[in-house]
C-alpha cells in the first residue's frame, strides 16, 4: 500500500508533459512569426524589384 501511494504522488511524469506543452506552444508561436515575417520580406523585396531600373540589353 505504500509504493502505491508513493506512485500516486509522484508528478515528475507530469511535469515533464507539461514542460513538453509549453515547448510545443513556443514552437507553434516561433512558426507563425517567422512565416508572418518572412511574408512580408517577400512582399518588402518585390516592391524593391519593381522601383530598381532594367537595363538594356
Amino acid at each position: 500500500m505504500n509504493q502505491v501511494m508513493k506512485f500516486l504522488k509522484e508528478d515528475d511524469g507530469a511535469t515533464a508533459i507539461e514542460y513538453g506543452l509549453i515547448a510545443g506552444l513556443i514552437a507553434v508561436v516561433i512558426i507563425g512569426v517567422l512565416t508572418q515575417l518572412g511574408t512580408g520580406l517577400k512582399e518588402m523585396f518585390g516592391k524593391v524589384v519593381k522601383e530598381l531600373p532594367t537595363t538594356p540589353e
